[in-house]
């Protein structure tokens, strides 16, 4: 009856770990993507930073 009862906790224990295992790696890819992006985000404002603006002065 012990042995049962064990195996049966391991089973529940192994599966409710599975789903926070699951959840920690998809936490950690979100991160991981938004940690990429900000170069490209920086990138962009210095670009944006740096254009000559002269043409809005023209049309003027």
């Amino acid at each position: 009856m012990f042995l049962k009862a064990a195996r049966l906790f391991l089973i529940a224990s192994l599966l409710s770990l599975a789903g926070c295992a699951g959840t920690i790696i998809g936490t950690t890819v979100d991160v991981a993507i938004e940690v990429v992006k900000i170069p490209f985000k920086v990138g962009g404002a210095v670009v944006d930073v740096m254009t000559d603006d002269d043409e809005d002065e023209d049309e003027d």
